[in-house]
């Protein structure tokens, strides 16, 4: 937990560790800042000024650990580089979620960051879904006559088109093979929850 010295001598926290992976620690600015990078790049542009609370931020940090885990991954196998201009296109479109260059810098100076550090938050989740999406991708996949027999099975379902129950089987399929990955990788990596988010005993995560 860094701290600093106040005006009036009283000790004041900067930062604190919220988790560790591998014995590199996330802090909880860092964790602030990734996660209304991951909100604001998937839609949500009101999370990059709005405040976020305990369990927004939770939901952050298992995105941000489980990303970490994919990269580490992919690193020891030296493989799923990103494409050239990949990177580029991905920063230029979270850019231009902000309607405006001005607003764009404004959110770096709030969090103190540089474009280079939304890179890094871009390129992280970029690597780690292509990671997944090579090694699950294919086991996910749903055949045309299951896809007959699992809406045969439900009345519910009679009445929608073929392909879109296939893809809503490949969904499901693929974020539980995505879970359990990640769950079988959280136990072989050294993955530490720390302080506001440290687990209770006894708790279910």
């Amino acid at each position: 937990m860094a701290s600093g010295q106040t005006d009036g001598g009283a000790r004041r926290v900067l930062d604190r560790a919220v988790a560790a992976v591998e014995g590199r620690v996330i802090t909880l600015s860092q964790l602030e800042f990734e996660a209304r990078v991951i909100i604001v790049n998937a839609g949500g542009v009101e999370a990059a000024f709005a405040p976020l609370d305990h369990e927004a931020l939770a939901r952050a940090l298992d995105t941000v650990i489980d990303q970490r885990l994919s990269v580490i991954e992919a690193d020891k196998l030296d493989a799923y580089s990103l494409e050239p201009g990949e990177l580029e296109r991905a920063l230029a479109a979270f850019r231009s979620r902000f309607g405006s260059e001005a607003r764009y810098r404004e959110f770096l100076e709030r969090h103190e960051v540089e474009s280079a550090d939304v890179g890094e938050v871009l390129k992280r989740s970029l690597r780690a879904q292509r990671a997944l999406d090579a090694r699950l991708r294919l086991k996910a996949q749903v055949g045309e006559s299951e896809a007959r027999q699992y809406r045969d099975t439900h009345p519910e379902l009679k009445d929608v088109a073929l392909e879109i129950v296939r893809q809503r089987l490949f969904t499901q399929r693929f974020q539980a093979l995505v879970r359990d990955e990640l769950a079988v990788a959280r136990r072989s990596i050294d993955v530490r929850l720390l302080g506001p988010f440290e687990p209770v005993p006894g708790a279910a995560r």
